[in-house]
């Protein structure tokens, strides 16, 4: 469904991003994984059109997207949420999610869109909906911000540390959520996360990335022996 072509990307010289390819098939789940400052949210503001790379192409279901606008990707149905749950403060739960589908609406993607109450369920936030979202506990916040992207009705989620900052349980919380959802809706999923266990027991597919390369793309059991993975991320 993705395809990431030799991209490369620097700032001011520095090398965020050098010769990056990988592939994210449809229907998958998708890790993308490394240390910090591995380059993986620059190369998600890449994909998700944010910031223009130097090199390099994207293509999405066959179709150049290197230079599309972020509202072209929302037509072609990729979402995507943030480290940093960016919810709309002055809105209720409910309120966000609608916005979600507002976004649907805008793209010409609503007829496929889910219905608020329908998402609310989904994601368990029924008893919150009504709420404003400020002072809610951060897995929540997690929780609303994923609904707020499924109610944009996309085929694609880009999912940037669902997992940080959330207690134990609530990792495995997030990582059975978001495997259900992936079945339910029929998504295709990249994601970013610093949660080994969580990657390994969730995704089909994981890249790794060190100092801007990628330094191993496989399954996850082939990707966890990697000496060059464990060398770099995982240690021993």
């Amino acid at each position: 469904m993705l395809r990431v072509e030799h991209l490369s990307l620097a700032f001011r010289g520095v090398r965020a991003l050098r010769d990056v390819s990988f592939d994210v098939a449809g229907g998958s789940i998708t890790a993308l994984i490394g240390p910090n400052g591995a380059g993986k949210t620059t190369l998600f503001n890449c994909v998700n059109r944010i910031v223009d790379s130097d090199s390099g192409a994207i293509f999405l279901d066959g179709h150049d997207v290197t230079r599309a606008r972020a509202p072209q990707l929302a037509r072609l149905g990729v979402a995507r949420t943030f480290q940093h749950a960016a919810l709309f403060s002055s809105l209720t739960v409910a309120g966000n999610v609608r916005a979600g589908r507002d976004l649907a609406r805008r793209a010409g993607r609503v007829e496929s869109a889910p219905s608020v109450d329908d998402t609310l369920a989904l994601l368990d936030l029924g008893d919150v909906a009504d709420r404003s979202t400020d002072g809610l506990p951060l897995g929540t916040k997690k929780r609303v911000e994923i609904a707020r992207a499924l109610a944009s009705a996309p085929r694609m989620l880009l999912l940037d540390e669902p997992a940080g900052g959330l207690t134990h349980e609530e990792v495995d919380e997030m990582r059975q959520l978001l495997i259900t959802v992936k079945d339910e809706l029929g998504l295709t999923i990249l994601l970013v996360e610093h949660h080994v266990t969580m990657v390994m027991t969730m995704s089909d597919h994981v890249v790794v990335m060190s100092s801007g390369e990628v330094i191993a793309d496989g399954l996850p059991a082939e990707v966890r022996s990697d000496p060059r993975v464990i060398s770099a991320y995982l240690g021993s």
